[in-house]
């Protein structure tokens, strides 16, 4: 990834100033890690450094990414547990962590874009 995508991306620490804050301009990729090269993140105004999967269901998962993304897809087109779990090729608790996974990471960032969408002056009710 270009590192000019940083701007997608907020401080990890919930003590920080910038904690939940896109495009401040205080993250660093500080270094790479891991087989797959995955960046190291750094916030300027706390010091914290953070994987760039940290707060999605990549974070700390052994999977390849892409059978992560066929997992989700699978049940993203109705597929149940088990049948996710036999077509991707991974065990059915692994299919039901990744969908709480992705399940809390959809909410949270829904809970922030509604955060910053603009009021109705109408209200909920026409």
């Amino acid at each position: 990834m270009p590192t000019d995508d940083l701007a997608r991306f907020c401080c990890q620490n919930p003590d920080c100033v910038a904690y939940g804050r896109r495009d401040r301009g205080n993250i660093l990729v500080i270094d790479h890690f891991g087989k797959a090269r995955h960046r190291l993140l750094y916030c300027r105004d706390c010091k914290a450094r953070f994987s760039e999967f940290k707060g999605t269901p990549f974070f700390n998962s052994k999977l390849p990414h892409d059978k992560v993304l066929a997992v989700l897809q699978h049940l993203a087109d109705g597929c149940g547990v088990r049948q996710t779990a036999r077509l991707v090729g991974v065990n059915k608790d692994t299919v039901t962590r990744l969908a709480l996974l992705a399940g809390r990471h959809a909410e949270d960032t829904h809970d922030e874009v509604v955060a910053f969408s603009p009021r109705d002056p109408r209200g909920p009710i026409r």
